[in-house]
């Protein structure tokens, strides 16, 4: 990955984009949507203001591609085949879609690279090669009787993709969705669609059957509704609010009982003992953990909670490494820290910063935005010290480059402070201790513990959260009984 390259990308005019479906683009039918780059605050492109007429389209094609059988009758090493086929198309073109990415939610190229293309080819190629791998059951049963078990695919399958890094999460629902048979149509964020509506394409490129994935724009409140309380969608797979994921599971309620898997938001607690063993590493990695891509991570370790013992010490080496983090244009590949997505979620930040400044906790450093003069929207990397349980900061997700650090005295009030919200992503624990390692592996309720480090975890390990965190799962082989039904076969002999 060469700047020049990079350079050479970030000029190249991206067209008004249409929907995908049936394997075709689709001009939208209203005034279509600005496409507004964080970068500058310029217009990038538009795209397709999305109708619920539109979403019916989508999924009567998914349906009718479905029934057909070409992909979901499809033998799973055929299947297999294409999305390799898939997998290495998205390599190929993984610059172009990083920097496409990057004009769009404003992602650090040298995250974005990694964690969105990249990452997406991995997903492809892991579900590909496994789905020719997974087998029915054969039941224990009396003699005279075979008892089988089947794995079908659901369906039609809608995915509703967040801003921050949508061909990533993206591929974690898609891949295994198609990889079971399942015809798929995606939703993404209206404000980072671009990379998405690219993937189609190249999914069509890789022989995937017309139909088999579809992409249509626009809002949540009106393509996401609708692609809810559709009567002939099978499943619905979230990443996103808490308000929004409650609301897909009323709009199940009061369709067709579809089922509904939620990753949602998190206020992970990142928390440091005093024997944890490389305290500058620690450091360095917990401002790394809430500050890359303007802390817009799920999993972002938003709480970090500070042993009393070396609590002064640590925030000295907090300070250090988070003062030599560079914020700026996001297509730099100096550039540490991005853009935030975009100027309501940067105002939602500032408000942020007043609402604990008002609560009595201790502004350390940032808390403002920065580079105004570019047009583009930035935030300075932002702590605060001296938050209590109370505090809305230390209960809210944020989803900006602000942390929240708190003192505990031993394990056990660690453990109350860690449990002590509504959420349970992600967290982390640095100790020597092995035994205390897990034990708060045990006691602190989250989908994810991390030890003596944050973040890292690959496709090999599911994803998700407890509690208000949602229930769905991504990644690993358990994300395909997601996207699966068991069909029973009692065969008298």
């Amino acid at each position: 990955m060469q700047q020049a390259d990079i350079d050479r990308l970030r000029q190249i005019p991206v067209p008004a984009q249409a929907h995908w479906i049936a394997g075709r683009p689709v001009t939208g039918q209203t005034e279509p949507l600005a496409v507004i780059s964080p970068i500058d605050g310029s217009e990038l492109t538009t795209i397709a203001d999305g109708s619920a007429g539109e979403v019916e389209i989508a999924v009567a094609a998914a349906r009718t591609w479905f029934e057909v059988g070409s992909w979901s009758r499809a033998a799973p090493a055929d299947r297999k085949k294409c999305l390799l086929r898939l997998a290495d198309l998205i390599e190929q073109h993984a610059l172009e879609l990083a920097v496409l990415g990057v004009r769009n939610n404003g992602t650090e190229i040298n995250m974005a690279y990694k964690a969105e293309p990249l990452s997406a080819a991995q997903t492809f190629r892991y579900y590909a090669e496994a789905i020719d791998k997974v087998y029915g059951e054969i039941a224990p049963t009396p003699p005279g009787v075979l008892g089988l078990v089947h794995h079908e695919p659901l369906g039609v399958v809608g995915v509703i993709v967040p801003w921050n890094f949508p061909l990533m999460i993206g591929a974690w629902k898609v891949a295994p969705a198609l990889a079971a048979g399942n015809s798929v149509v995606v939703k993404p964020s209206e404000f980072a669609s671009l990379s998405l509506l690219k993937l189609a394409e190249l999914a069509a490129a890789a022989g995937l059957p017309d139909g088999a994935l579809n992409v249509v724009t626009g809002t949540g409140r009106v393509v996401g509704e609708a692609l809810a309380l559709h009567m002939d969608v099978d499943c619905i797979a979230f990443t996103g609010s808490g308000g929004v994921g409650r609301r897909l599971m009323e709009a199940s309620a009061r369709s067709n009982l579809k089922r509904v898997h939620l990753e949602l938001g998190g206020k992970s607690p990142n928390i440091v003992f005093a024997d944890a063993p490389d305290l500058d590493r620690a450091a360095s990695v917990a401002a790394s953990g809430i500050f890359r891509n303007s802390g817009q991570v799920c999993v972002a370790g938003s709480r970090l909670l500070v042993e009393a013992s070396i609590y002064d010490r640590f925030m000295d080496r907090l300070t250090t490494a988070t003062a030599k983090l560079r914020v700026g244009d996001p297509l730099d590949l100096k550039s540490d820290v991005g853009a935030v997505c975009g100027e309501d979620q940067l105002a939602k930040n500032l408000r942020f910063v007043d609402g604990a400044i008002r609560d009595g906790a201790r502004l350390v450093t940032g808390g403002r935005q920065i580079m105004q003069d570019t047009g583009g929207y930035y935030m300075a990397p932002t702590i605060f010290d001296e938050v209590t349980p109370g505090m809305q900061l230390a209960q809210e997700e944020v989803f900006g480059p602000v942390l929240a650090v708190t003192r505990f005295r031993d394990e056990d009030e660690a453990i109350r402070l860690a449990n002590a919200t509504d959420y349970g992503l992600a967290a982390a624990v640095w100790t020597s201790n092995l035994s205390r390692a897990h034990r708060m592996i045990r006691a602190v309720r989250a989908g994810v513990v991390h030890v003596n480090t944050y973040g890292g975890t690959d496709i090999t390990v599911p994803l998700g959260g407890f509690k208000q965190s949602g229930f769905g799962r991504d990644k690993s082989l358990h994300a395909l009984d997601k996207y699966s039904d068991l069909k029973t076969a009692w065969i008298q002999l």
